[in-house]
């Protein structure tokens, strides 16, 4: 079988994406990584694209003068690599109604978080504000609404007393790594 191409979205540090770029490098895996698109030039994310040799463009958000134009480039970078399925990795920008309306259903997130708890962009500074006992990481398809997509994978991590903003993300993050390549395996492969 062929394996699924796959862009990623990037804005940072691209552990997530790393974690796709090892899960690829399996024969057996379904997957494989044909573009990566950064909307910051200083995305350490790139580097780790340059250095699995996968194509990366850095398209900046501040050029363009709607969310649309700015989707309007990434979709047409996507295309060119004959992207099938779209992942967000540590992406930090909304999408527009009609970019989320093209990828339906092949538009996948990473949140830190059990969704539906502690949706947006703060979600374990959000969690320790609440006193949650519990956090984690959800992996889902994208949709309109903020952080509400299907679920297709959760992964849970205990709140430990004394946990800071930075620990409970450390424990997360490895959770992350772990759940995001099953996700887009199992996505993939219909189950």
């Amino acid at each position: 079988m062929a394996k699924k191409r796959v862009g990623v979205l990037i804005s940072g540090n691209g552990s997530n994406l790393q974690a796709l770029i090892d899960a690829c490098k399996s024969p057996d895996y379904p997957a494989e990584i044909t573009a990566v698109i950064s909307n910051k030039s200083d995305a350490y994310g790139l580097n780790r694209a340059a250095e699995a040799g996968i194509p990366s463009h850095v398209v900046p958000h501040k050029e363009y003068a709607t969310r649309e134009a700015f989707d309007e480039e990434m979709d047409g970078l996507l295309a060119h690599h004959s992207v099938e399925i779209v992942c967000l990795a540590g992406f930090m920008r909304l999408l527009s109604p009609w970019f989320v309306k093209k990828w339906q259903g092949r538009l996948l997130n990473i949140h830190p978080s059990l969704l539906p708890a502690f949706k947006g962009a703060h979600a374990v500074r959000d969690a320790l504000a609440a006193g949650a006992k519990e956090s984690g990481c959800t992996v889902h398809l994208v949709t309109d609404e903020l952080d509400s997509g299907p679920m297709i994978a959760q992964a849970r991590v205990p709140v430990l007393p004394g946990d800071t903003e930075e620990s409970l993300h450390k424990r997360i993050h490895a959770e992350e790594h772990r759940i995001y390549p099953a996700a887009l395996k199992k996505l993939i492969e219909g189950e």
